[in-house]
Parts: structure tokens; C-alpha cells; sequence
């Protein structure tokens, strides 16, 4: 019998030492280790692949079409992943607890089943009577999907070989175990090999995967880093949970782009995709107020128009005191400092607190001119026309630099309605049918002083 040893393995990175550490020698990470009994394979165990093995086959004699996408059934999935489901393919979706990740996989493979598409719906957390009750909440129950509450790998992968499924769904990857691993379900050698010897079994036998994977408390994904390398495609759904709203994002995708992004709207009947995110965020914006700006953002090839909020008030303390929410904090104290330094508008003795209405988050620079109307707005009390958006990067001598794409930008402003966009010196070009007025912004000190000669 093989001799039971311990090692102490990463949750950062995966990396292995035989005693234990209080820093990672492979990625630095502080108090990561974690004591795991593992034992060696029996000499002469199978391994994931000893079984058809495959041949080299000479690149040119493969076939484009080889691998035809399976379209999910959910049109914001299928544009997050680039057309849909590809055979063989491995796709980890990450979230937060009750943000909808079990919700929106049970609805594509109800989708799935609709089409006749072999399913096998994989529990280690719920029982099956529980998806029962959970597919009713949802609507029309999938009757064809095969339904499995089992948590032993090897079990799972005797049930996928006599089912044949064209598409498996592992609710979730942390709560499997395997036999060749003598450690607790959810450890990291745990999470590597289950993952390793499904991943292999799904690419042998051309079957699309999917595994559900819990996160942290900073939001990354559990579990080793290389469950993220191992498979092909990592999907996070992210949103407010005071929001209805759910933004799908793929942080990596082997067969698409990385920048598209599903927007859905969470109701009692499950996740809705959103075709048109911009009305839906600027449903409830009360216009004439101070310190709101609209600003025309870019998620992949969509346009999303969403409201910037800036509130001014009186420090109450020595030291001024600076919130933010949908923003990363550097990006506005930066902006805080330029429109102080380059412009008239005093902010260094008042409280800033700045928020993206909708549980939106805003990453890319081109909020930057947005947010300096806002908070110029909100300090002057003068209230930025209903009909104005602005975009633009702000610089930290005050100057305003052009962005990407700025065309698509311009005509989804315009087809909601905004005449007036303030916008990089100088003038992008626009062809767009609606009509739409391009104001050149410099620096700055031009953006606050149109604002006060626009009231």
C-alpha cells in the first residue's frame, strides 16, 4: 500500500512545498499554504487520457468546421462566449453566492433540451428535488435534462460514459472529490485533479463542460490558479445585489474576444437578457439635477450609456473625506487633484462622493471627462443640460485626449436623444442620421467654463 504523506500546497498559485511556509516561495503570497495528505498513483492506474490516445494529425488537413458552435439559447451568453457553446470545450463561471450562477446555467440547458441537445446536470450542492423546485420558479421544467446529485468524480464519469451527453454541467467544481487524492473536497489538490480529469474525459469524448466555481471574499475565483489556465473559457457574473442588473464578462475565452460583455435583469422568472442596457439605465435618472452626467462607455463592441453622480458638501472634519462606488478610488482622486490644480473649482476643503448609478462599474478612462463635469456640477450648483453626454480622457495637465471607437459612442448618445456631446479637440467624424452636436473640449477649464455659460 502506498505510504500517505503531507505537503502543503498554494491556494494562490498551486505550488507545492513539502513543509510549510509563511510566504509562497512561487508567487509571494502571504499564509496561502495549506496542509494536504495526498499518496502517490498505484503504478499502473489509467490515467485521464491512456484511453484513445490521439494521433498527430498534419495542421493543414484540419478542417475550419471541425468544431460547430452550439448556440446556448441565451442570445447575452452567446455573445459573451463568442457564438455559443464549442464541442470539447471547458468553461469555468465564477460569482459571488446568489448572484445567479446555478440560474442561468439551468437555463441554458433548459434551452439546450429545448433544441434536443443530450444534458447532464450535475449537482454536489443541491438535491435533485431542489433543481426540481428551482427549474418551476424558473417556468417550463426541462424534461429531457438528466439530473445527477453526486459528488464522487469517478461515479460522475461512469454516468457521462453511459449517457453520452453532448453537453455536462458541474454544480460545483468545489464540492467534488476523487480517489486518486486522499484530502478533503475543496482543497486545492482536490479542485486540480477533478477538474484535470474531467477536462480530460470532455475533450476525448468532444463534450462541452461547464463548472460552476465558488470565489473569495476579494471576488476571484477559488481554488488553485491553475483550475484557470486548465480550462478554456472563465466566465464571472458580476452585479449589485440592491440591483436587478448581472453583467457577464469573460476574463479569458480561447474561441472569442475577452470584451464583450451580457447584460441581464434578474426577475422571479430568472435572468433576462437586455438588448438595449442604456434605457434600462437611464430609466429612473432625474434630470435638472446637479451633479449628474451621462457618459456614452464601451463594453466590447456595445455601447452603454450610463449616469455619473458627483456630491459636493462641506467637510465636517479636518481632513476631506472621499467615496466612491462604481469607480476605482485612484482614478477619482486623480481627477480630483487635476480640476482642482487646472481649473477655478475649489474642492480641497470639501467632501467628494462620487457614484455609477445602476451597480455599474466604470473601468476605462474615457468617464473622465464625465465625472469632472459632475463634480464641477454638483460643487457649482449648476445642473448640466438634460441633453448633454460627455466623454473623454483627462490628462494630468488638464488636457482632454481622445478615446476609442468615439463613433459608437456618439451615435448611441444620439439615438437616445442627447443633441449636445462634449467631446476631444478635435471633432471625431460622424455620418450618423440623428442629429447631434459636437462640442470640442480642450482641457478642463474649457469643460467648466462652458458649463457655467450653459445655464
Amino acid at each position: 500500500m502506498a505510504k500517505t504523506r503531507s505537503i502543503y500546497s498554494c491556494t494562490e498559485c498551486g505550488g507545492q512545498q513539502p513543509r510549510w511556509l509563511g510566504r509562497c516561495p512561487d508567487c509571494g503570497e502571504w499564509n496561502s499554504l495549506v496542509e494536504e495528505s495526498t499518496s502517490p498513483i498505484p503504478r499502473g492506474s489509467p490515467g485521464p487520457a491512456s484511453q484513445g490516445r490521439p494521433k498527430p494529425v498534419p495542421l493543414g488537413d484540419i478542417g475550419s468546421d471541425a468544431l460547430p458552435r452550439v448556440s446556448s439559447g441565451v442570445p447575452e451568453l452567446d455573445r459573451v462566449l463568442g457564438g455559443g457553446w464549442v464541442p470539447g470545450s471547458v468553461t469555468l463561471l465564477g460569482g459571488e453566492p446568489g448572484i445567479g450562477k446555478s440560474t442561468l446555467a439551468l437555463q441554458a440547458t433548459a434551452q439546450l433540451d429545448a433544441r434536443s441537445v443530450p444534458t447532464l446536470y450535475v449537482s454536489g450542492e443541491e438535491s435533485p428535488e431542489q433543481i426540481r423546485m428551482r427549474a418551476e420558479r424558473l417556468g417550463e421544467i426541462p424534461a429531457g435534462v438528466q439530473v445527477l446529485g453526486e459528488t464522487g468524480a469517478e461515479a460522475i464519469l461512469s454516468h457521462w460514459e453511459s449517457e453520452s451527453p453532448d453537453f455536462v454541467l458541474i454544480d460545483s467544481i468545489q464540492t467534488l472529490q476523487t480517489d486518486r487524492v486522499e484530502s478533503a473536497a475543496g482543497s486545492v489538490s482536490q479542485v486540480r485533479e477533478t477538474a484535470a480529469l474531467l477536462s480530460g474525459v470532455a475533450k476525448r469524448r468532444g463534450t462541452a463542460l461547464v463548472l460552476i466555481g465558488h470565489v473569495t471574499k476579494d471576488g476571484s475565483l477559488a481554488g488553485p490558479r491553475v483550475l484557470e489556465h486548465l480550462v478554456d473559457v472563465v466566465l464571472g457574473l458580476e452585479g449589485d445585489r440592491e440591483h436587478s442588473f448581472r453583467l457577464l464578462r469573460a476574463q479569458k475565452n480561447r474561441f472569442g474576444s475577452t470584451q464583450e460583455v451580457g447584460v441581464f435583469n434578474m426577475q422571479a422568472e430568472g435572468l433576462s437578457g437586455v438588448a438595449n442596457p442604456s434605457e434600462l439605465f437611464l430609466a429612473e435618472r432625474s434630470a435638472g439635477a446637479p451633479g449628474s452626467c451621462i457618459v456614452p462607455m464601451l463594453e466590447g463592441t456595445r455601447p452603454i450609456l450610463v449616469e455619473v453622480q458627483a456630491l459636493i458638501a462641506t467637510a465636517t472634519y479636518g481632513v476631506p473625506r472621499r467615496t466612491c462606488m462604481g469607480i476605482e478610488d485612484g482614478r477619482v482622486a486623480l481627477l480630483l487633484a487635476v480640476l482642482d490644480r487646472r481649473s477655478d473649482v475649489d474642492l480641497l476643503s470639501r467632501d467628494v462622493y462620487v457614484n455609477v448609478a445602476g451597480g455599474v462599474r466604470v473601468s476605462e478612462p474615457a468617464a473622465d471627462l464625465a465625472l469632472c463635469l459632475a463634480v464641477a456640477s454638483s460643487r457649482l450648483d449648476v445642473p448640466i443640460p438634460s441633453d448633454v453626454a460627455a466623454f473623454g480622457e483627462v490628462g494630468l495637465g488638464g488636457e482632454v485626449r481622445r478615446v476609442a471607437r468615439a463613433d459608437l459612442r456618439i451615435s448611441e448618445a444620439a439615438r437616445l436623444g442627447f443633441r449636445r456631446l462634449l467631446v476631444p479637440a478635435p471633432v471625431p467624424k460622424y455620418a450618423g442620421e440623428e442629429k447631434c452636436e459636437l462640442i470640442p473640449i480642450s482641457n478642463v477649464s474649457d469643460a467648466v467654463a462652458w458649463l457655467r455659460a450653459s445655464t
